[in-house]
């Protein structure tokens, strides 16, 4: 593996001083698209967002570029380079499409870089440049997942962590998000993508995790996972 990014190093968290993950360990290296997988409430979820900084372990350790970064707050993880888009969108449902996005980029403090990051987005994104002073709550849910995911793009993040982007979604636009995802990471951006359509997530990942009840119970090369007999039955119903 080369440089690594991201290391989770045996952590255990939860709500309330009750455990949902023991003793999760996870790398990803720079550059790599990895994709963690396992059926609803197996804590997915919250493993991101300790990540994130929205929640902090009880034990273990988070080590991005080299530093530890388990007690940061969000706003912390988000200058280091991580950006966390959200299960559900979470979206401001009454604001423009653009106002959306700038309130992604609010590390930044200079309007000229704030408008380089607009420009990269609606280049991937034409489509939000043509909405972009459409009313958020007005799109259909296809259009604000890729609001969502634009607007963690615009605080020019060196990991991505991607939550559940299936929700929600019809199968044909599974599809396009997915497509998206694989576009954002040619162009450089690590990403770390949380879903629960296994398949899916598999088909553009280069490794992956399966989680259930917490734990990691199986790692390997999106292929070998595919392959797996046990992931095909458990998750894919073959």
């Amino acid at each position: 593996m080369t440089e690594r990014i991201l290391e989770v190093r045996d952590i255990q968290c939860g709500y309330d001083g009750v455990p949902v993950i023991h003793g999760l360990s996870l790398e990803i290296a720079r550059g790599e698209l990895v994709a963690i997988v396992g059926a609803n409430g197996a804590g997915k979820t919250t493993t991101m967002r300790t990540i994130a900084g929205l929640m902090h372990p009880y034990r273990g350790e988070i080590v991005f570029e080299g530093e530890v970064i388990s007690r940061l707050e969000a706003h912390e993880t988000i200058r280091r380079g991580i950006s966390y888009v959200p299960e559900g969108r979470r979206l401001f449902s009454k604001l423009t499409i653009q106002e959306n996005l700038e309130l992604g980029a609010f590390i930044r403090k200079d309007r000229k870089v704030i408008d380089e990051g607009l420009k990269r987005v609606f280049e991937l994104f034409p489509k939000l440049y043509d909405r972009r002073r459409q009313v958020a709550e007005t799109m259909s849910g296809g259009e604000q997942q890729m609001v969502a995911i634009a607007r963690g793009l615009m605080s020019d993040p060196k990991l991505l962590l991607l939550d559940e982007l299936s929700l929600g979604l019809m199968p044909s636009l599974v599809e396009k998000v997915m497509e998206t995802v694989v576009a954002i990471n040619r162009s450089g951006v690590t990403v770390l993508l949380v879903e629960q359509m296994v398949q899916e997530a598999l088909e553009i990942a280069h490794r992956g995790y399966v989680i259930q009840t917490g734990t990691i119970v199986q790692q390997g090369t999106a292929r070998d996972l595919l392959d797996s007999p046990e992931v095909r039955k458990a998750y894919m119903g073959l």
